[in-house]
């Protein structure tokens, strides 16, 4: 069973600096890219229409995005800028 589960939700190791909020986006990073896979996929084989794949793939980068900015990944950090001040 862990092999199907494997081929399914492939996870590769993140080698980035080891925060708890750069794991979760990682996750996230992961999850997205799966999804579009299996839309793009989906999308191909003429089981779902362009538009269709489009919105869930725009649906699903906004999310995305949502998740970076309530992280604070890529933000100055409020203390660093109470440094600079």
């Amino acid at each position: 069973m862990t092999d199907t589960f494997d081929y399914l939700h492939p996870r590769s190791r993140y080698h980035g600096a080891t925060k708890p909020e750069n794991l979760v986006f990682n996750a996230n990073l992961q999850e997205f890219a799966q999804r579009v896979g299996y839309i793009t996929g989906l999308e191909t084989s003429g089981k779902l229409p362009p538009e269709v794949a489009y919105a869930e793939i725009k649906a699903l980068w906004k999310q995305l995005k949502r998740s970076k900015k309530q992280l604070g990944i890529g933000q100055p950090r409020a203390d660093s800028q109470e440094n600079t001040a």
